[in-house]
């Protein structure tokens, strides 16, 4: 008897459907799949025959053939184990549910037939078409992320025995339910706070104006000195993610697996740290079958590098272009994909390979050759996509016993909220035609904007130009300083809720030009 049932399978980002056709015949015992199953699919046979035994079924002894369609497409994962299972039950006639086409079915078996969470939950679910498919049956822990997704019904299964027992009396399980928007409002919150650094107020300052612009940053300072505790601080006070955000965010970390179970949305902004010996293909994404890497991971949050020098070349170059695309195009013989990559890049390091160049109290033992090679392993590029250059100095003992106040982060973020909707509204006009006939990008804030915008959004007055002069001349600033000095003049007058950029705002940009005075 022929049997055919349905589900979905998730290549990349994307999801597409697979319809399960099961033949069982007479001849050897056997259980065969075909349709380019990997080997996490061909050996769903052996869980799925436990399964049904353990569930109180019998495994049939005749020739049962199992097919994925279509064929074309590799198909990876266990998360077929559920539908095979009972494509199985009704080809052999053990179950009667002609109502079982009218769903999709999802879920990875174990050996005692309950059901494992799968990867991808969220995309499947935005992905079914609603004039098809009823419903959706799936493992109890996902069902809270694919319920998300409101105009689908969501059916959470513990184990295969309850599958069935809903198949007869449809009517003994309801639809899983949540409410999109409280749960948003509930969870969005941090478990650390700017409050928790002491001193390094110019840092905290500069990280102010990093987020309120989304500039690209880097930290300088001796071990010790707090650079990581403040990256880790800076995306508490990012403005909030708002749901299109976060539903972008959690179907990213769907695919990849990194949902926790029974957790519907992710609504505080990532923040990702590899480690320096990742790869580019960990840090970029890809594979024979491509997946994202620790770029689209940090896709609406931040993506922290700490001892930039010490990754490998090969890995920061890979950084230029999602920097300068904000997507990641992926290349296959079959297909060409792209992996979004809006993200914050910081950067922590030592000012020289010991790290006590710039601290006052402990002797550097580095020569200005040994230096100056240490910090060239930051290429001139990538380096031209950092606008902020931060010094962190080490805490002085009076700082670190300090017991007064500081700001919290929903004090600083209170202040980048309001400078970025001063940003939306400057680049929220449609966009213009350019002289070659395309479109100028739409950007959301000051850190992406292109020559042709500098040029319109930072006028400078007479006083500011000759300010920036002397300071290109005097100070040795690169010719690739200027764009990014106007930047962040611009985001500090929108900080301080000015229309126009004021010498006073130059000055504190061009302190944030470290590396480009060749202080080695």
């Amino acid at each position: 008897m022929l049997s055919k049932v349905y589900t979905y399978g998730i290549c990349c980002l994307e999801a597409y459907p697979i319809t399960i056709e099961v033949d069982v015949a007479n001849g050897l015992p056997a259980t065969i799949i075909v349709g380019l199953p990997d080997n996490a699919v061909k050996e769903s046979k052996e869980r799925v025959r436990s399964a049904i035994r353990n569930s109180g079924y019998k495994f049939s002894s005749q020739r049962i053939t199992v097919n994925l369609s279509p064929a074309d497409i590799k198909k990876e994962g266990s998360s077929f184990d559920l539908a095979i299972a009972l494509g199985i039950l009704l080809a052999t006639n053990q179950i009667g549910a002609p109502q079982l086409s009218d769903y999709l079915i999802l879920g990875q078996l174990s050996l005692d037939g309950s059901i494992q969470p799968i990867q991808g939950a969220l995309t499947i679910a935005m992905s079914i078409p609603r004039n098809k498919f009823r419903g959706i049956i799936l493992p109890s822990a996902n069902a809270a992320e694919a319920a998300v997704v409101h105009d689908i019904d969501v059916y959470a299964m513990r184990n295969l025995k309850e599958v069935i027992h809903w198949l007869y009396s449809p009517e003994s399980l309801k639809p899983f339910a949540i409410d999109r928007d409280s749960l948003f409002q509930k969870t969005n919150h941090y478990e650390i706070d700017f409050s928790d650094v002491k001193g390094q107020l110019l840092v905290k300052r500069g990280l102010e104006i990093a987020a309120a612009g989304a500039h690209n940053c880097l930290l300088i300072g001796p071990p010790g000195s707090g650079k990581t505790m403040l990256a880790q601080r800076l995306v508490t006070i990012l403005p909030d993610m708002t749901l299109e955000e976060s539903l972008e965010t959690t179907q990213i970390h769907s695919v990849a697996g990194l949902v926790p179970p029974h957790k519907s949305l992710i609504t505080t902004r990532p923040f990702r740290s590899p480690h320096h010996t990742s790869s580019d293909i960990a840090l970029v994404g890809g594979g024979s079958i491509p997946k994202p890497g620790e770029i689209t991971l940090s896709h609406n949050g931040i993506l922290f590098l700490d001892e930039l020098p010490e990754f490998n070349r090969n890995v920061l170059e890979a950084l230029r272009q999602p920097l300068e695309d904000r997507c990641i195009t992926v290349a296959r013989a079959s297909k060409t994909l792209k992996f979004p990559a809006q993200f914050m890049l910081v950067g922590a390091m030592n000012p020289c390979p010991c790290g006590w160049f710039t601290d006052p109290k402990k002797e550097c033992h580095c020569s200005p050759n040994q230096i100056h090679k240490y910090l060239s392993k930051i290429s001139g590029p990538l380096l031209d996509r950092i606008d902020l250059h931060l010094d962190v100095p080490a805490l002085k003992s009076v700082e670190i016993l300090t017991s007064q106040k500081t700001e919290t982060s929903q004090e600083i973020k209170s202040r980048t909220i309001k400078a970025r909707h001063i940003q939306h509204k400057r680049f929220s006009a449609p966009p213009r035609i350019t002289t070659d006939g395309g479109k100028r990008n739409a950007i959301f804030a000051n850190a992406q904007m292109n020559h042709r915008q500098i040029k319109e959004f930072c006028p400078l007055d007479s006083e500011s130009k000759s300010l920036l002069k002397k300071a290109i001349e005097e100070l040795n600033l690169s010719a690739r300083a200027y764009d990014k000095i106007l930047k962040i003049a611009r985001t500090i007058a929108d900080l301080e809720e000015t229309e126009r950029i004021r010498p006073h705002h130059i000055a504190e940009a061009i302190q944030y030009r470290s590396l480009d005075r060749n202080w080695w």
